[in-house]
């Protein structure tokens, strides 16, 4: 049986999709003003979902909430490191740009 590659924690540059579900996902995801602000703060770099939280002025679960929405959608990428207290989740940018194709749906 041949495995899967899992590409959801690989950073790449861009994303090309075609219009379809998937491109509909990544709008979905884009609509939201605070998940946009969220997509600003780590164009920066990686951030942990406290320090997410206090730039947004917004509560850890809020933070957590919208950026879940975001990494289904496949735009930001997370992983866990060691913390003070217990694990700190990381989240990154998946992509530096998004690219839609209107034309070959």
């Amino acid at each position: 049986m041949e495995s899967v590659q899992d590409y959801s924690s690989i950073k790449q540059d861009k994303i090309s999709l075609i219009l379809g579900d998937e491109a509909v996902k990544v709008a979905k995801a884009l609509s939201s003003p605070t998940r946009q602000k969220i997509l600003r703060f780590l164009s920066e770099g990686p951030l942990d979902i406290s320090a997410i939280a206090k730039k947004l002025n917004q509560t850890e679960a809020n933070s957590s909430a919208q950026l879940a929405i975001l990494q289904k959608s496949g735009l930001v990428m997370s992983r866990y490191e060691p913390g003070n207290h217990g694990v700190r989740k990381i989240c990154e940018l998946r992509f530096n740009s998004i690219d839609i194709d209107l034309m070959n749906s």
